[in-house]
């Protein structure tokens, strides 16, 4: 059974900066592509990061500069440095592992930016 539990998340004002970890278990971790998406009351889930197996990284406009997506395969964890927070950034931040049709959700952990 695979797990994916996320941690890090809180509150930081403006400005601030945030690291993001997403911890995996159950399964050969290195095959898989990892994600960040987040999701604000009343919105659809975004996709903020990716990190492929081979370790390119792709990000959505609105993080590009700010947030840095990394894997460490011998830990099993993705993380997201979060700098420069804004309050839009505000969310839940959930991490996804899949390969082919196999995917994986974390439960999500809080991001709350205070102006």
């Amino acid at each position: 059974q695979v797990q994916l539990v996320e941690s890090g998340g809180g509150l930081v004002q403006a400005g601030g900066s945030l690291r993001l970890s997403c911890a995996a278990s159950g399964s050969i971790f290195s095959v898989y592509y990892l994600a960040w998406y987040r999701q604000a009351p009343g919105k659809e889930r975004e996709l903020v990061a990716v990190v492929t197996t081979g370790g390119s990284t792709n990000y959505a406009d609105s993080v590009k500069g700010r947030f840095t997506i990394s894997r460490d395969n011998a830990k099993n964890t993705v993380y997201l440095q979060m700098n420069s927070l804004k309050p839009e950034d505000t969310a839940v931040y959930l991490c996804q592992m899949w390969r082919g049709p196999l995917t994986y959700w974390g439960q999500g952990t809080q991001v709350t930016v205070s102006s």
